[in-house]
Formats: structure tokens, C-alpha cells, sequence
């Protein structure tokens, strides 16, 4: 039943991406253009996102399990240091480049394209090195 939930919540996820067009990057980048022609729509997309979000994490704080009855693992709050913000920097770099984070990079693999597929690529790739760079990291005493 978890798996069923997960999927559910990505496919009402996906659908969110799409209607809001946080995976359009034009729609995007209008948005990250703050010296031009900005459009501000993403910023009542992100608040609505909130103000719904919020409540719902503090009651799921309170229940202390999901709705199949399993333990609930929220993040912990962390400290905010140097790898932190950089990877930050990276995240909103990438994101302000190509118009596409991660999540609506795999909602636009659906339409086709090179840019997303490239962008998809770049990502995994991305991942695969850091992943790499931490174990011999962790390796190295």
C-alpha cells in the first residue's frame, strides 16, 4: 500500500508541476527574471504551496505515523554550513540556467525533447559524482 501512496502523491505531484507550469522553464526563467520582463505567477504558486503544506506537515508531526499506519520519519532540522549553501548555489544555479530542478525536469521527460533529456543526464550525472566523491570521502581516514 506504501508503494500505492507514493505513486499517487508523484502523479498528483506531476499534475501540480504542469497546471502551475513550474515545468515549463520559459515560464520559469520569466519567473527568475527579476531585471526584466518578470513574471511573478511561480511566487503565488510557491505561497499557495505553503499554505498548504504547512498545516499539513504539523498535524503529520503530531500523528506520528503515515496513513498506512507506518512510522513517520520527517527530517530532522539540520545546521545551516558550508555544504549546505553551496549546493544550494549549485541547485539555484542550475535551476536559473536551464529553467528546470529536478522535479520538473521528469514531469518534461514525458513531453519529449532534448533539453529535458539533457538536462535529466547532467542530473544523474551529478549525482552519480557526488555520490563518488563521498564514499572516498568517508573512505579516506
Amino acid at each position: 500500500m506504501t508503494l500505492f501512496y507514493a505513486l499517487l502523491a508523484g502523479f498528483v505531484f506531476g499534475i501540480g508541476l504542469l497546471l502551475s507550469g513550474l515545468a515549463d522553464p520559459h515560464k520559469v526563467l520569466a519567473f527568475l527574471d527579476l531585471a526584466g520582463n518578470w513574471d511573478p505567477s511561480l511566487l503565488f504558486v510557491m505561497g499557495g504551496a505553503l499554505l498548504v503544506s504547512a498545516p499539513a506537515f504539523a498535524l503529520a508531526a503530531r500523528r506520528g505515523r503515515t496513513l498506512d499506519g507506518a512510522p513517520l520519519r520527517l527530517p530532522a532540522r539540520g545546521k545551516v554550513d558550508r555544504r549546505l549553501v553551496l549546493g544550494s548555489l549549485v541547485f539555484g544555479a542550475g535551476w536559473g540556467l536551464a529553467g528546470y530542478c529536478p522535479g520538473p525536469a521528469l514531469v518534461s521527460l514525458g513531453w519529449g525533447g532534448l533539453k529535458p533529456l539533457l538536462f535529466v543526464a547532467a542530473m544523474v550525472g551529478g549525482m552519480a559524482l557526488f555520490e563518488f566523491i563521498e564514499r572516498r570521502r568517508q573512505a579516506t581516514p
